[in-house]
């Protein structure tokens, strides 16, 4: 697959992305969150749901008459993680030494790596293929602050049973297709004083750009 330029990404990404928050048509910009890396207190992990819409960042690439893709990315913070452990320790109604072990899970896989459920939906459905690494139809990177680009290390896809998908993932409907991409986890994307992280999503159609404005504490 022929890759796009730097320029001709540029003018996609002006052009014809429209990128909003985990609310589809919400016209305002999402809310900042912390990107700072660090796991909550026990007294202020959030609900789910709510983590959830505050870490989900959405963005459609539309041609002349017709959608060409669409995108929603969740980071798995460890804001969201937390959240996460909360709700399935409530609704597994888990004891506390599994709940223990679940939220031990959890941190290990934070420090393994940078994951972001992705969720895309194309017109094409040949080309919802992010799992296919370097012969797939997109190629997903991150950019930290300094304009640095990280690709991703492996792009899978999330083949956990449709009624999870559908009540974890925004955006995750009929024709989607849900994806876990992992990232290193270096403290420039998630870490102290980080203040900007984006994600871009680009192949020989155009591009999509996901941006995460940070929250200063």
């Amino acid at each position: 697959m022929r890759r796009p330029t730097r320029r001709a990404l540029l003018a996609v990404t002006v052009a014809a992305v429209v990128a909003v928050g985990a609310g589809a048509g919400c016209p305002r910009p999402p809310a900042p969150v912390v990107l700072d890396g660090a796991w909550p207190a026990s007294s202020a992990v959030g609900d789910f749901d709510d983590v959830t819409r505050a870490w989900t960042r959405s963005a459609q690439l539309r041609g002349d008459y017709q959608l060409v893709a669409e995108l929603h990315a969740t980071i798995r913070s460890p804001a969201w993680r937390a959240a996460w452990i909360e709700r399935q320790a409530r609704h597994g109604k888990l004891s506390a030494a599994a709940r223990a072990q679940l939220e031990t899970e959890q941190r290990a896989a934070d420090e393994a790596a940078l994951e972001i459920s992705l969720v895309l939906t194309t017109w094409d459905r040949d080309e919802n293929d992010l799992e296919r690494g370097a012969k797939a139809s997109w190629r997903v990177w991150l950019v930290d602050a300094s304009g640095a680009e990280i690709p991703a290390t492996e792009i899978v896809r999330d083949k956990r049973p449709e009624y999870v998908l559908r009540s974890e993932l925004p955006g995750f409907g009929d024709f989607a297709e849900a994806y876990v991409a992992r990232f290193p986890r270096e403290p420039r994307l998630l870490g102290p004083g980080v203040e900007r992280l984006t994600l871009r999503m680009a192949g020989a159609r155009g591009g999509l750009e996901l941006v995460w404005a940070g929250q200063r504490e």
